[in-house]
């Protein structure tokens, strides 16, 4: 488990599951699996302002909780918490949450391939969080609010924090071909089905309202969004 370029288990393309069944395979509150395609009070200090010349103030540089590549003891190595992991451009970008270090598949709790961003909740109970070819991840404050208004997103983003990184709202996305564009309702980043709204594979046109209870919206292979409400 966890070699690079890995792909998520469970993924299903072109299948289409709203509510309470995913696009990816099963798994119970116990045994979550990993999202088609498919943060954080650990370790970390509010991050703030520094002082600059001139009188100009710049945030301060924000620190890595733990690297891209590695497998990593949930307790030792990595706390319990939401993590993010940003900027992550060629697909390879795989990581694994793991109830032990067997490598077994029946270890696996759940896992995804990334392009863009990626919000992970490792849990106190879990044993082993794999990354390989990722980008490095750091410490998400789950409590933290936003004022985000942008109307537009990337259509190939990854995952976005409602509230902090996208506004809720109806958005569209157009010229979508070959049924790749995927885009997932979440209620949180455990990447289990309970965690899955709704979810569904496009072609052509994409219209979904995202609500201000969603705690992320994923989107993969899609046109890029724009609000239209």
């Amino acid at each position: 488990m966890g070699t690079k370029g890995k792909i998520a288990l469970g993924v299903v393309v072109g299948v289409v599951v709203i509510g309470a069944v995913s696009a990816n395979a099963g798994g119970d509150s116990d045994k979550e699996n990993g999202g088609k395609d498919t943060s954080a009070s650990a370790g970390r200090k509010p991050g703030g302002k520094t002082g600059g010349e001139n009188g100009t103030t710049k945030k301060a540089v924000k620190k890595a909780a733990f690297g891209g590549d590695g497998d990593f003891e949930v307790g030792k190595d990595v706390k319990p918490g939401t993590y993010r992991t940003t900027g992550n451009t060629d697909g390879l970008c795989y990581w694994e949450r793991a109830k032990d270090a067997s490598g077994e598949a029946d270890s696996l709790i759940a896992n995804d391939n990334v392009s863009g961003t990626s919000y992970v909740t490792v849990k106190a109970t879990d044993k082993l969080f794999k990354s390989s070819d990722c980008k490095d991840w750091e410490a998400v404050d789950e409590k933290a609010t936003g004022t985000a208004k942008s109307s537009r997103f990337k259509g190939d983003g990854g995952m976005y924090r409602v509230g902090v990184d996208i506004a809720p709202g109806t958005y569209r996305s157009t010229g979508n071909t070959d049924d790749l564009c995927y885009w997932e309702r979440a209620k949180d980043a455990l990447h289990s089905i309970e965690s899955i709204r709704a979810n569904n594979n496009v072609t052509g046109s994409a219209v979904v309202t995202i609500s201000a209870s969603d705690a992320y919206f994923k989107t993969t292979g899609c046109q890029d969004w724009k609000k239209t409400a």
